[in-house]
């Protein structure tokens, strides 16, 4: 069975928004997205065909939100894949009560244009709600039974403004998408609008689960992704780190050998990782540390999380000056990213790291042009900077940043030769 990545229900829901934009573009969500996106193609076709295709694609959106509110408040961390504990009912309610909120809102508009704002309130206060309730039980009464609406808010407390807020902030963004779109021609506004608003979409109902997974207990929702972790034994991994930390207060050489061989596994959890780490930094172990941090930083990478792979080049670096990723990929990749997160020390670092281990690759000369800029820039090292650029020598007349190199030079040597 495959890993099975969850989110604990206790993450602070200021980290599990951190973590959301992603959401909606990796996986089945991707997937989702872009086929939903093309398919509201349909809606072009003439009369009933074109309202009858545009209603099904609506339904099948809703569908698919209802789907990872449900797997995300049962504890996993990525998306469902297509048809994964689908719902067609919960699909068609959610069309219909959005339907009737937009037409609601285009009522008032047309013949009562000062209530416009009140309905807009009512429906922004109850929607959240609602959209949980057809989510779970895809039953329309019960979604609009008020007894009801007001113990799912009681359930959330203050919090239930979050996903009001939401719910706002995802009309206002489909409205500047509409604007956006609409100097488009209809062929190109027609899939860009829907993958936005399906991406919204999405977004709001993912955020949502993971609201209902931290008040699991008060709702009933029991944790299936726990329970599927736990048959299949990942949780072992778990146990082995709570062996290891037990172990080691007799032996710590035994608790470091217990899990050095399942860390050879790209897929070992960051809590074993994590737990080696400690036990390493207790005994004094540097270059331990370092030899640990080479074989996660690949993980990592591997893994696409490169922002965790930084933040262990950095705790790397503190224990040696020159450490640098042994793999000249990582090491480029994360440069890069040091740069764009404004990390400039560390950028140049590895880049002049970089092109001293590897002069030849033909990533050099860009390492070495981004170090320097760098260097010569932010950081005020104008001198580190020309030795830097001087360390691979003057770049072929032929080679696309030669004109780089040759200009960043004569930049660099500017103020010395004013001076």
């Amino acid at each position: 069975m495959p890993h099975v990545a969850i989110v604990d229900a206790d993450t602070p829901f200021r980290e599990r928004l951190r973590g959301s934009f992603g959401y909606p573009v990796r996986g089945g969500a991707l997937a989702t997205c872009t086929a939903l996106a093309l398919a509201h193609y349909v809606a072009l076709l003439p009369a009933f065909i074109g309202l009858l295709g545009g209603a099904l694609v609506w339904t099948a959106t809703w569908r698919y939100a209802a789907d990872c509110m449900r797997h995300t408040a049962h504890g996993y961390a990525d998306p469902p894949d297509v048809g994964v504990d689908g719902n067609d009912a919960a699909g068609w309610a959610l069309t219909a009560i959005h339907l009737l909120a937009i037409a609601c809102g285009v009522l008032g508009i047309v013949f009562f244009p000062a209530l416009l704002w009140p309905v807009i309130v009512v429906f922004a206060l109850i929607l959240p709600a609602v959209d949980m309730t057809l989510a779970f039980d895809a039953n329309l009464a019960l979604a609009l039974n008020p007894v009801h609406l007001a113990r799912v808010m009681a359930g959330f407390g203050g919090a239930y403004l979050v996903p009001v807020a939401i719910n706002l902030l995802l009309g206002a963004l489909v409205m500047l998408a509409s604007v956006a779109t609409a100097a488009l021609p209809r062929l190109l506004a027609v899939p860009l609008f829907a993958f936005a608003y399906t991406y919204l979409v999405i977004l709001a109902f993912h955020l949502m689960g993971g609201m209902l997974q931290q008040r699991r207990e008060h709702f009933g929702i029991e944790a299936q992704a726990e329970a599927l972790i736990n048959a299949a034994g990942q949780d072992a991994d778990g146990r082995l780190a709570a062996q290891a930390s037990e172990l080691a207060a007799e032996d710590p050489q035994a608790a470091l050998r217990l899990l050095a061989g399942r860390l050879q596994d790209r897929a070992a959890p960051p809590l074993l990782h994590e737990t080696y780490r400690a036990l390493l930094r207790r005994q004094g172990l540097r270059d331990g540390l370092l030899v640990h941090g080479q074989i996660w930083i690949a993980a990592l990478v591997a893994g696409n999380e490169a922002a965790k792979a930084l933040r262990l080049v950095q705790e790397c670096s503190e224990l040696d000056p020159a450490f640098l990723p042994d793999d000249r990929g990582n090491a480029a990749t994360l440069a890069e990213l040091a740069a764009r997160q404004g990390m400039n020390r560390m950028a140049a670092r590895l880049c002049r790291g970089f092109v001293k281990a590897w002069p030849r690759d033909a990533r050099a000369p860009q390492c070495a042009l981004l170090g320097a800029r760098l260097l010569g820039g932010p950081l005020g090292q104008s001198a580190e900077a020309l030795v830097l650029l001087g360390r691979l020598g003057t770049p072929p007349a032929d080679h696309p940043l030669r004109n780089d190199f040759d200009a960043l030079a004569a930049q660099l040597r500017q103020p010395a030769g004013a001076a």
